[in-house]
């Protein structure tokens, strides 16, 4: 027999980051690409290419906020918020 797994732990992706969690009311929020301007301090305007947030920390610990790509922290990536509407009527009446 192999070891037991946690089934209560959040999913992880393929590089140990924690999976987006879903909000109670119906609601993803996904981090994708970064927005940070490198070159703000010298009067020009540059961003690193980076297409999409990755923690670099699992959940909960001080660097889960940082993103493995570019090292930039999670607010400098754009939001999105995705909603799910499961307020649907099925016809069952077979018409």
């Amino acid at each position: 027999m192999g070891p037991q797994q946690d089934r209560s732990a959040p999913k992880t992706h393929a590089n140990g980051t924690a999976a987006a969690p879903e909000r109670k009311d119906g609601k993803v929020v996904h981090y994708k690409e970064c927005q940070r301007n490198h070159a703000a301090g010298i009067g020009g305007y540059a961003v690193d290419g980076c297409r999409e947030f990755m923690a670099s920390a699992p959940e909960g610990s001080p660097t889960a906020l940082l993103c493995a790509a570019c090292g930039c922290h999670r607010s400098f990536h754009k939001r999105e918020v995705e909603a799910f509407d499961c307020d649907y009527e099925s016809d069952t009446s077979g018409r």
